[in-house]
């Protein structure tokens, strides 16, 4: 005699999709704590660059950290922030504001010039 068993696949499935949503949420759980560590290591100033003017002129920030220049256009006219030494530039309209993101410097002073307006220069310091 012979007997048939029938299975149903839905508890298989229903298993398999409750493994893949842990897994994606463990992934999601993941990327956020690395995008905070992260956000954790940058050190943020602000620059505003108005009209041949650099306020502040001279920005000391720690050796070794990532750095977020945010930078806002406070003039009438264009303005560039511009570093040959940390290969940076960043134009911006009037009234514009953005940002640039720095590596890790090591322990020196980094001259920077708004290129539209070569009279305003600064340095970041960092120590």
């Amino acid at each position: 005699m012979s007997v048939l068993f029938k299975m149903s696949r839905r508890p298989a499935a229903a298993g398999f999709l409750a493994a893949r949503a842990a897994a994606l949420f463990a992934s999601l759980l993941a990327v956020a704590v690395v995008t905070s560590a992260h956000a954790a290591d940058v050190v943020t100033v602000n620059l505003e660059l108005g009209d041949g003017k650099l306020s502040p002129a001279r920005i000391e920030v720690p050796a070794g950290q990532r750095i977020k220049v945010v930078l806002k256009n406070t003039g009438k006219s264009a303005a560039e922030f511009e570093s040959l030494q940390l290969r940076k530039e960043k134009v911006l309209a009037p009234g514009v504001e953005s940002y640039v993101i720095i590596a890790p410097l090591k322990a020196g002073e980094y001259k920077f010039f708004d290129d539209f307006h070569q009279t305003a220069q600064g340095v970041i310091v960092a120590k």
